[in-house]
């Protein structure tokens, strides 16, 4: 079940430096949703706020609500291993586990949060998981071999597989296809595209091609200098943003007049 997210008067703090000011905007289910804008504009922090992996760097704190289908993640009492169940995240670098097989990948978050699996089931949910990262046919035969001895675009689809295993209703993509090779980064694309009609999806990009080629809707960050925190300057259709936004920043941006 792929899930609303709306964030409301969001500031994000690193220590006693506003990072990102004042975001609010709702990111609708079953789409996929595009964050541009230059270096240092905090789109992958104000990302990382979704799933509350902001706060493990020490001294990181949040002010203003994210709701998931109206449940406030920063409300009191919940717990931040839960909502990251729920909120899957997937890194620049693929980041497979070294020294466990392909399928331990597959099943790394399923054991981490405690659930005792079946053989059967565990062979059924990584068979699921790579297929739904298009990758069970190039590795069905070497399960038991390292995840590390796959190319970087195979290691970046296993490393959706396992945040697909553990049924999150939201995946986070951090500038996915940035240490990929341009065959591998159209495979992934195609595998967004597949995705989000099972998950909401957000994913920040520098590459405003892929911008417009696998999102619904852009939202365009920007800074005002360095010192300056993070803001959201336009958000809407992916459509509009690159042909017809209503800030001149967000023009001057998507056209390659700075960045």
């Amino acid at each position: 079940m792929s899930k609303r997210i709306e964030v409301s008067d969001l500031n994000v703090y690193y220590g006693s430096f506003l990072a990102v000011e004042d975001v609010s905007l709702t990111i609708e289910p079953r789409s996929v949703t595009a964050f541009i804008g230059p270096s240092g504009c905090g789109k992958s922090t104000f990302l990382r706020t979704l799933n509350r992996m902001h706060e493990v760097i020490p001294g990181a704190r949040v002010e203003g609500e994210v709701r998931i289908d109206g449940d406030n993640l920063y409300g009191p009492g919940v717990d931040p291993v839960l909502v990251r169940r729920q909120v899957g995240m997937v890194f620049q670098r693929p980041n497979p586990f070294p020294t466990m097989s392909i399928k331990e990948n597959v099943l790394a978050g399923v054991k981490l949060n405690n659930r005792s699996i079946s053989k059967s089931d565990a062979d059924a949910l990584v068979e699921k998981s790579l297929r739904g990262a298009n990758l069970w046919n190039e590795v069905k035969d070497r399960l038991d071999k390292p995840g590390s001895g796959l190319s970087g675009g195979q290691q970046q689809r296993l490393c959706i597989a396992r945040a697909t295993a553990v049924s999150p209703d939201i995946l986070l993509m951090d500038e996915p296809c940035s240490a990929l090779d341009p065959i591998s980064t159209l495979a992934i694309e195609d595998l967004i595209e597949d995705l989000k009609k099972e998950y909401t999806i957000v994913i920040v990009t520098h590459n405003m091609q892929q911008a417009s080629r696998v999102s619904d809707k852009t939202a365009f960050f920007n800074i005002a200098g360095t010192g300056k925190p993070g803001k959201l300057i336009e958000y809407d259709q992916t459509a509009t943003i690159f042909t017809q936004p209503s800030v001149q920043a967000t023009e001057d941006y998507v056209s390659g007049r700075f960045g």
